[in-house]
């Protein structure tokens, strides 16, 4: 695993990379892209950073792991690849979406479009072996973004995490709540959005009222 990483963040993140954990997930990585088969493709592991900039960087949202179903994951959290049917949450985060901003339902699934917007799209774990969910947790990719989330909320001010379900919530202690805005909810996934904890929480019309009071760009959630 090289770690082709936009320099932007290469930079505030290099002395992550030296540490003996990390050394030991790359390890472990590159032995499972070896001998299994695991996502998203090698070239896209960064591509949550790589697409968004740390200095465009305005809003955060937080995922667990890849999907592991074939040619799903892109290194986007809740984003697919183009041409790959839309999972029950990314159906769900649409649906939302179409309901607080009147906007219609996309075709393509692929995220990019929000990331290149100055969205982090970030997965606590950032590769998984296929058809094993969560297979690639508790190897370091937890710690290294949770370093991630600590840096943002240090060294950035005014950005806006949105926390969807239960694990994403418990990064709230990593985050400035008096620099940062947070907006949480439910999970997309049809469990908690068919119990009432997703539909109707707005986030996506609350996270551009937030950015019009900052005086930054709204995003396109089109």
């Amino acid at each position: 695993m090289n770690v082709n990483i936009h320099n932007s963040w290469k930079d505030k993140l290099l002395d992550e990379f030296d540490k003996p954990y990390f050394k030991n997930l790359v390890s472990f990585v590159k032995d499972e892209y070896k001998t299994h088969k695991c996502f998203p493709p090698g070239a896209q592991i960064f591509s949550a950073f790589d697409l968004c900039p740390f200095d465009q960087l305005k809003v955060v949202i937080i995922g667990q792991d890849p999907y592991h179903g074939d040619g799903q994951a892109n290194g986007l959290c809740f984003s697919v690849a183009d041409g790959i049917t839309h999972p029950p949450s990314l159906i769900n985060i649409f649906k939302e979406i179409e309901t607080d901003l009147e906007i219609p339902y996309p075709a393509s699934g692929n995220l990019e479009r929000w990331a290149k917007q100055g969205i982090l799209l970030l997965n606590a774990t950032l590769t998984v072996r296929a058809h094993q969910a969560g297979s690639h947790q508790n190897k370091g990719w937890e710690e290294f973004t949770d370093k991630v989330i600590d840096l943002v909320s240090r060294e950035k001010k005014d950005v806006i995490f949105l926390l969807w379900g239960g694990f994403a919530k418990k990064k709230a202690k990593l985050i400035n709540h008096d620099k940062h805005t947070i907006l949480t909810s439910g999970h997309p996934s049809p469990l908690s959005a068919n119990r009432g904890y997703w539909f109707g929480n707005k986030h996506f019309s609350k996270t551009n009222e937030v950015l019009r009071l900052k005086k930054n760009v709204r995003i396109n959630w089109e």
